[in-house]
């Protein structure tokens, strides 16, 4: 056992597959070609408050209406409620089992939120919070990861 290349196998491989939201929002604020952003939750929880630039696809629903959202070439990210749930997790796994390329945004909508990202609810309005002192640097500047 080599536990620099098994470790240095680990994080490449959750970097492969996981996203945080200060990426996720750097990635749409740019337009980033070919990034579909899928919230995975209940009509309910979409309706309640979603990634801006989100698309709303159940998680029982991606094996069916995938193609209605993603293209070939695609690279989809997947969000559910936050760190406690594993719900963005089983949508990346159904995107993987259609072939697509997909990564898990950690800290989901939860994350998305208290860092202060913009937020759409179903009467369209978009919010913008102040960042969680306790989540996201406040000081106007990036944590430099």
């Amino acid at each position: 056992m080599n536990i620099t290349a098994d470790a240095i196998a680990h994080f490449t491989a959750r970097l492969a597959f996981e996203t945080d939201v200060s990426d996720v929002a750097a990635a749409l604020a740019e337009r980033a070609p070919g990034l579909v952003v899928v919230d995975s939750r209940s009509k309910e929880s979409w309706d309640q408050g979603h990634v801006l630039g989100a698309v709303h696809l159940p998680t029982a629903e991606i094996a069916r209406r995938a193609g209605e959202f993603v293209e070939n070439g695609d690279t989809v990210v997947v969000y559910c409620w936050g760190p406690g749930c594993n719900g963005g997790t089983k949508a990346a796994l159904e995107f993987a089992r259609l072939g697509v390329p997909v990564k898990e945004m950690i800290g989901g909508f939860e994350y998305w939120a208290r860092e202060g990202f913009p937020v759409e609810t179903v009467p369209g309005t978009v919010t913008r919070g102040a960042a969680d002192p306790l989540t996201a640097p406040v000081s106007g500047i990036s944590c430099a990861c």
